[in-house]
Formats: C-alpha cells, sequence, structure tokens
C-alpha cells in the first residue's frame, strides 16, 4: 500500500517505498503535466455516471491528484485513505495550492482491517493500490461496500510479461531487505468480488500499463 504478512503489519514497509521524496516526484509531474490517460479515464467514467455534488473516497490516493480533479469537476468533498505517512506533506501542499483543503479529509487508515471505521460515499475510487495489496479480493470488497453508486478501479494485465517483471521487482527488494511486495491478481477474481457486493460492471478499458474498471450500484 511483506511478502506474506499481514495487512496490519505494513506500515513500516509502505513507508519505506512511498516515502515523501516518491511523493515528491509524483507532485512535481502532475504540476507540470496534469493527469496522465489512465487517470483521465477514471474521471471520465465517474463524471460521465454523475459527479455533481457526490462525495469521494479515494482509497490510496497518494498526494491527491484523483480527487481534486473530481472536485473541480463538481462533486462536493472527499475523503481520502492511506497506509504510508511519506504523501501527507506534499498533499496538504497540493490542496492548499488548490484552495481544496476544507473540501478534503486524509487519514490512515486501512480499509480492508477496520472497514467500520470508514464512511460510505457516492463515489469510490481505487487506482494503482490493488497491486501494492496481497490481498486484493477482501481489499475490494470492503471498497465495494462503501460505493453508494459507483466504484473504479485499475489494475495491470496479467500476463507473462506483467509477472516476470513484477517478480523480477520483488527480488530485487528481497536482495535489498525490504518488505515490501508488488502483486499481479487475477482480474477476474477481483470483479468478482466487487460484483457480489451488488454492483455491475458497466466500463473496462485495456491498456497496455493498467486496465480502468468501472462498476456502478443498479437503481443508485
Amino acid at each position: 500500500m511483506s511478502g506474506c504478512c499481514g495487512p496490519e503489519d505494513y506500515d513500516e514497509d509502505y513507508d519505506e517505498v512511498f516515502d515523501d521524496r516518491f511523493a515528491g516526484r509524483v507532485a512535481r509531474g502532475y504540476r507540470r503535466r496534469g493527469l496522465d490517460r489512465t487517470r483521465r479515464r477514471i474521471v471520465d467514467f465517474v463524471s460521465d455516471h454523475g459527479l455533481e455534488d457526490a462525495t469521494v473516497l479515494e482509497i490510496g490516493g497518494g498526494v491527491g491528484e484523483l480527487h481534486v480533479e473530481l472536485l473541480r469537476r463538481g462533486a462536493r468533498a472527499a475523503t481520502n485513505l492511506e497506509i504510508s505517512a511519506g504523501y501527507e506533506h506534499e498533499a496538504t501542499r497540493l490542496l492548499e495550492q488548490t484552495g481544496l483543503r476544507d473540501r478534503v479529509t486524509r487519514r490512515r487508515v486501512d480499509i480492508a482491517v477496520t472497514p467500520d471505521d470508514v464512511p460510505d460515499a457516492d463515489v469510490v475510487v481505487l487506482h494503482r493500490v490493488v497491486c501494492c495489496y496481497p490481498d486484493a479480493e477482501r481489499l475490494l470488497a470492503a471498497a465495494s461496500r462503501h460505493a453508494r453508486r459507483l466504484l473504479v478501479f485499475s489494475h495491470p494485465p496479467r500476463n507473462v510479461l506483467t509477472r516476470s517483471l513484477i517478480a523480477l521487482e520483488n527480488s530485487g527488494r528481497r536482495l535489498r531487505g525490504r518488505g515490501f511486495r508488488a502483486y499481479v491478481h487475477v482480474p477476474e477474481a477481483m470483479v468478482a468480488s466487487v460484483e457480489a457486493t451488488g454492483l455491475v460492471v458497466r466500463h473496462r478499458r485495456r491498456g497496455l500499463a493498467w486496465t480502468v474498471v468501472g462498476l456502478e450500484r443498479p437503481g443508485r
């Protein structure tokens, strides 16, 4: 958000990888270039399905560029959940620069571990999150139960190339003594865990690096 440990043991591993230097690079990239293609697809999906006056719950939003853009497009308020504390300085700077600090709540919570600590929202977003979490189905199921209308998430494609690259990266982390691991989960199992909570797939866009899946709760 190492290896085989439960999410409860993750704080130090995540802090080591997603530190303030990593956050600074992300924030500088957003200020210079805006959203990348995958993030634009996520924002467009949510906007096309009704964003005006919506509440947003972003899980693992980092410095917050996605919920900043959703607020600019009409969302009323956003809550961001993190496991790593390394993003907070840059996230606060971004909110102050955009004048949105009063509309965003940032919390250090693992929704898969303590789901009752998190309020529901109209829209739930997870971008580049499931690949950093060992039990993606547990995470997505918890997130989905908090989505009143929409949930959108991204995941890397599961193929020989991505699995080999992730295995190589994890081997390097293991040699350096780092506990953090990345994952390439089974897409069908992830989608099924969300559908089991009553959401229906409305959008699926496969990219070279990321697939975006958007789901909606019927009748809401």
